[in-house]
């Protein structure tokens, strides 16, 4: 019986939850936890915050006996590594476990420890060790044994795995996780001088109807994301008595359409690594920086680890090639732009294709030369992003078009910005932008609202806080007070050929459109009507008319005096999905107005300014006695489709930052160069080099 954690195993578990013996943890009842635990996941060992670099061997079955030890251990040091993460168990044992129905590699000799070997070599050379478990998937004889451990589809019958059909599904919820895993763990820890716990397909694979699952019916999704912080904590507690100074490290999270609540997922860990690999069929080359500043919003200044896959990360699932040289470094020089410490992948302990060697050096030496430059302590941006798991729940995968528009403006005009999810509106910006974050409760709209009375800025698109927490379609916005309108009763969309006419071209949102006389408008549209005078009138709507037959094409309604925009003072609102068109169709004018529409609600200049060609992702970071500004280098002829197959250089970029006293000196951090800066009006102004794959300007203060 283990009582330490609050749970109790002396019963069934089924029995355990028909009976209601298994508490319910909330977000509130899990801050009621007893405070020594509490005290015991918030610390940030050492051990982690020490690191970084890392490194993940992730083996297959048949490396035992057949890869080269000393071959990965030369690697290492050549990369100076900090961090490893080793396969140790679960689907299979690289360990000579002793427990019942747990498979150990089938070419796994008497007397081997492929895991421990390593782990201990790795572990003497002063490197962190995590012990990495997958609980996924079971073989036939456990199935066979225990079958309650087995995920049970929707007609009754057992889940085969999908890839691999000597391999059963398991049940996230059930026993598999909570008594057989608990085991695992604890043998692990207690034989091997490992640093934490780190699990791969913890959470589950779709909806279960095992004797455990199914009783739960429509309340099932908010059951078992409880249930799964339950056994967050278990495993974590499993780990600590054993070793204190230990964690568990899950492997879950991200943004908007992440299957657990982030804000508690993230409480108590004491490191994270984004499990964002590599480029899937388009997704843009700054979709790693983006899930940096995701998992960074709610871990705050605990370390974050961009994983970083070698081989190609589609659904085909080529593990054993390699990508090309050119999209691993963009995709690591992202990462680390925007906070996060590298970690490469390797699946597969005996590389069939080794191209991926050299650049992964070239890189990781890189880091380990300028270390000092990248222990970030604070980001320096002024706009913060909003994402919204509960809007994400709403709209589901959707949701992500609205965020990455509004992502991809900032990032082409060239403006530093963070993540920040809903939940912890309360960290400091200049700017607030809510990329249609159609949910929000009334103490989130109130935060919102306060951000804006305290002198804060805000941009909102479409139906933003039109429905609460829940889903629920309120009667008016929740920020309509912040808007100047109230809801009409009406979204529409998709409009065929929506127009907006630019009926002030001075205004500052304006800026670089001023020979627009009329603008792409937007595919939905909410129906809003004014409740108070907007500041100004730049924009305003033409209503759609037919686009075929073309003798047809022309504006019924030529002119309106319906706002295409909404101005407050430090509010700009767009009833219009401009954000989730411009991502669909990247029309330069909504990409230009959004990024305008930021720097007027600022009311002041952004940190850094960059003028020159070309594509770049930009952060501005402060460190103990250092500042530094990373541009990295996203040109590339197929940008938004993400694959690069070479670096495409860029000419000197014009650099102004916003300072109030000049750096005791400066440097280029790739190049090796000097850094010129002259001070200007409360600035400091420079050039950068040529920049091929990146450029970091690292400022002495």
């Amino acid at each position: 019986m283990i009582r330490d954690t609050g749970f109790e195993f002396n019963r069934s578990f089924a029995e355990r939850y028909t009976a209601g013996c298994m508490p319910r943890f909330t977000r509130r009842s899990f801050l009621a936890t007893p405070l020594a635990l509490q005290a015991a996941q918030t610390t940030a060992p050492d051990a982690f915050d020490r690191v970084q670099r890392w490194f993940q061997l992730a083996f297959t079955e048949d490396d035992p006996g057949k890869y080269d030890v000393k071959f990965w251990l030369d690697y290492f040091d050549r990369l100076k590594i900090q961090g490893v993460c080793l396969s140790a168990g679960g689907c299979v044992a690289f360990y000579p476990s002793e427990i019942p129905y747990h498979h150990k590699s089938q070419f796994m000799k008497p007397g081997m420890d492929p895991f421990g070997d390593l782990a201990r070599a790795c572990k003497s050379k002063g490197m962190t060790v995590l012990a990495r478990i997958d609980p996924h998937g079971i073989h036939d004889e456990a199935a066979k044994a225990h079958p309650e451990w087995v995920q049970i589809q929707q007609d009754g019958t057992p889940r085969r795995h999908w890839a691999d059909a000597q391999y059963w599904v398991t049940c996230a919820a059930g026993p598999y996780n909570a008594e057989f895993m608990p085991q695992v763990i604890r043998e692990i820890v207690t034989r091997y001088p490992v640093d934490g716990i780190f699990a791969n397909r913890w959470t589950g694979h779709g909806r279960c109807y095992c004797s455990v699952c199914k009783p739960h019916g429509d309340g099932y999704r908010g059951w078992h994301q409880e249930r799964l912080f339950e056994v967050q904590r278990l495993w974590d507690a499993e780990i600590k008595k054993a070793r204190p100074g230990a964690a568990y490290i899950p492997n879950s999270g991200g943004g908007s359409t992440s299957e657990l609540d982030m804000t508690v997922l993230t409480k108590g860990v004491p490191f994270l690594a984004a499990d964002r690999q590599a480029r899937r069929g388009v997704t843009v080359p700054w979709a790693a920086g983006k899930n940096a500043k995701e998992y960074r919003a709610t871990m705050g200044r605990r370390p974050v680890a961009g994983i970083t896959s070698v081989g190609l990360e589609e659904p085909y699932r080529w593990k054993d090639s390699t990508q090309s040289a050119a999209e691993i470094k963009v995709w690591m020089a992202d990462g680390v732009a925007q906070g996060m410490r590298p970690w490469i992948i390797k699946f597969n302990a005996k590389p069939y294709d080794k191209r991926w060697l050299g650049p992964v050096e070239e890189f990781y030496r890189w880091h380990a030369a300028n270390e000092r430059y990248l222990k970030n302590e604070e980001p320096l941006a002024t706009v913060g992003v909003v994402y919204s798991q509960q809007t994400g729940a709403l709209l589901g995968a959707k949701t992500e078009d609205f965020i990455s528009g509004v992502c991809h403006a900032l990032v082409e005009a060239r403006i530093p910005f963070e993540m920040v999810h809903d939940r912890q509106m309360d960290r400091r910006f200049r700017v607030l932008v809510l990329p249609n974050i159609a949910a929000l409760s009334d103490a989130q709209c109130t935060q919102v609202r306060q951000h804006v009375e305290s002198g804060g800025g805000l941009v909102a698109t479409h139906e933003t806080s039109l429905y609460d927490e829940h889903g629920k379609r309120r009667s008016d916005f929740g920020l309509a007070d912040l808007f100047g309108v109230n809801y009409d009763g009406k979204t529409e969309g998709p409009v065929q050929n929506s127009y907006l006419n630019v009926d002030d071209p001075r205004h500052p949102l304006m800026k670089g459109l001023e020979d627009v006389g009329r603008m792409v408008g937007g595919a939905n549209q909410v129906r809003v009507k004014s409740s108070r005078k907007p500041l100004a009138v730049p924009l305003t709507d033409v209503p759609s008319y037919p686009d075929l037959p073309m003798e047809e094409v022309w504006p019924r309604v030529p002119r309106t005096d319906h706002p295409g925009v909404f101005l407050q003072e430090r509010v700009v609102y767009f009833p219009w999905d401009i954000d989730r068109t411009f991502w669909e169709v990247l029309s330069p004018d909504h990409g230009r107005l959004l990024a305008n529409a930021v720097r007027w609600a600022a009311g002041e200049p952004m940190p850094v300014e960059i003028d020159g060609p070309g594509l770049v992702d930009v952060a501005l970071w402060r460190q103990s006695s250092s500042m530094t500004l990373h541009v990295v280098n996203l040109t590339n002829p197929m940008a938004m489709k993400g694959p690069f197959r070479e670096i495409v250089p860029l000419a000197p970029l014009k650099v102004r930052l916003r300072m109030k006293a000049q750096p005791r000196s400066a440097k280029w951090l790739v190049s090796g160069k000097p850094a010129l800066l002259r001070a200007v009006a409360g600035a400091v102004e420079c050039e950068t080099p040529a920049i091929g794959l990146h450029e970091v300007l690292a400022m002495d203060i």
